[in-house]
C-alpha cells in the first residue's frame, strides 16, 4: 500500500508563504483524486485542496485564491502552493487518496503566528 510523506510545514508570519510536499512510496498515477487535508486543534480534518489527473483543482473557500496544488505523477509527489497565510491556516497538513483513504502520514505542521 502506498504511503505518504509530507514536508515543508513551518513557522511563517501571517502573509507569507509556504510550499508543501507529499512524496508517495509507490505510483499515484492509479490514485485519479489526490488531496491536501488539514487538522487544526480541537477540530476534524478537513480536505482543503484537491486535483484529478486531470489537472482539476477544486478548493475550501477560504482557501481559494490563495492555495495551489499541484501533482508531478513522474516524481509521485503532491504539492500545495500556499500564499498570503492566514493565523486561521496554522494546522497540521495531511496528503492523501480522496475517496478510497490510504494510510495518513505524520503530517507537516504549519504555524502562522506574529
Amino acid at each position: 500500500q502506498v504511503q505518504f510523506v509530507e514536508s515543508g510545514g513551518g513557522l511563517v508570519q501571517p502573509g507569507g508563504s509556504l510550499r508543501l510536499s507529499c512524496a508517495a512510496s509507490g505510483s499515484i498515477f492509479s490514485i485519479n483524486a489526490m488531496g491536501w487535508y488539514r487538522q487544526a486543534p480541537g477540530k476534524q480534518r478537513e480536505l482543503v485542496a484537491r486535483i484529478n489527473n486531470g489537472g482539476m483543482t477544486n478548493y475550501l473557500d477560504p482557501v481559494k485564491g490563495r492555495f495551489t496544488i499541484s501533482r508531478d505523477n513522474a516524481k509521485n509527489t503532491v504539492y500545495l502552493e500556499m500564499d498570503s497565510l492566514k493565523f486561521e491556516d496554522t494546522a497540521v497538513y495531511y496528503c492523501n487518496a480522496v475517496g478510497l483513504l490510504r494510510d495518513w502520514g505524520q503530517g507537516t505542521q504549519v504555524t502562522v503566528s506574529s
